[in-house]
């Protein structure tokens, strides 16, 4: 009787003990902003941070996404977020540098040679110093997700260094950095809607344009343009950003299963994003384009040549910030 009494308290005990595990977490439903459709890989990161949190909390945590800017664009859902009036967005750093100047950084030209270089940056101290600057905006960073990097295509040569780009009429975002990174090569940069871009490579108005594989393929520039050149002038990441007013009233359990959850959606995001650039690649290359990359020692002269756009951005972006960035991209390449 007496070991049966222990074995009982002793299961009671294993109960109690398990039990607050989901009792420090309430149930809420997270609405998650999106400016692009549920097929791009941010949706496999959605997916795979849901289940990390289903895990955690025991279903208590849910994610709702709204896709295509159904909460509207990214900067005002971003706003909404640090009124905390809506709970997450996920977004480029581009749309924000407006509130966060230091996330212009991001668009400098030729930062990083490769997607490895960007993870172990923005993973590490740097992408910490950035989360400052981003909670001290309203804004809590969940952790950066990917959007990738951008490459060039065009109908006139291939571009193996930067005297290529000569009198080349490229369309680029409407963006003082881009337009003053094409410029600096000798490119005639030109602004234009990305829905007019088809149509002015097929009739010749421009040459040339730059966008991820992803977008080279699915937008079918490949049908108008000769060459492709992975360029990587720019890498872009995503933010899953979260309100930090709504944050700071969550649960420290409930707020360390989000940072940990969202590490989870990052990691496949990335894996995705990655795997489905190298299918565009390659559609691109059955469609009879010559796909050539920068050599490691022009991408060297090429970021050299650049840093005259670094120069003339860096006052905006923040001294401090541009300088941080690049003392850690020197210590990776050693």
């Amino acid at each position: 009787m007496r070991k049966l009494l222990l074995a009982t308290t002793a299961i009671a005990f294993g109960y109690s003990g398990a039990a607050p595990a989901f009792a420090e977490f309430n149930d809420r439903n997270i609405r998650v902003s999106n400016g692009i459709n549920e097929d791009h890989p941010v949706g496999n990161g959605i997916k795979a941070m849901q289940a990390c949190l289903d895990q955690k909390s025991g279903g208590k945590l849910k994610l709702t996404a709204f896709w295509g800017g159904a909460l509207g664009g990214d900067l005002q859902a971003t706003q909404a977020l640090r009124s905390g009036v809506q709970e997450a967005v996920v977004t480029s750093s581009s749309p924000l540098v407006g509130i966060i100047p230091a996330l212009g950084v991001f668009d400098l030209p030729f930062l990083f040679a490769n997607a490895q270089e960007a993870y172990t940056v923005l993973d590490g101290d740097f992408g910490d110093m950035m989360n400052e600057k981003l909670e001290a905006a309203g804004l809590v960073n969940l952790a950066y997700w990917e959007n990738g990097f951008r490459n060039l295509s065009n109908s006139v040569r291939p571009v193996t260094k930067w005297e290529d780009f000569e009198g080349m009429k490229v369309r680029v975002m409407q963006n003082n950095i881009f337009l003053d990174t094409f410029q600096n090569l000798g490119a005639n940069a030109t602004p234009m809607a990305f829905g007019e871009v088809f149509s002015a490579l097929e009739t010749k108005a421009i040459d040339a344009q730059e966008n991820p594989y992803v977008t080279i393929d699915t937008s079918k520039f490949f049908e108008v343009q000769k060459y492709v050149t992975e360029t990587n002038h720019a890498y872009t990441p995503f933010l899953f950003l979260f309100s930090k007013p709504i944050f700071d009233s969550y649960t420290p359990e409930e707020q360390a299963a989000l940072r940990e959850c969202a590490v989870v959606g990052r990691d496949e995001e990335r894996k995705v994003i990655q795997d489905l650039n190298k299918k565009s690649l390659e559609k691109i290359k059955e469609a009879g384009l010559e796909v050539n990359t920068l050599s490691a020692e022009e991408q060297a002269r090429i970021r050299e040549k650049s840093m005259v756009v670094y120069e003339k951005h860096k006052a905006e972006i923040g001294a401090e910030v541009v300088d941080a960035i690049l003392a850690k991209l020197e210590e990776i390449r050693k």
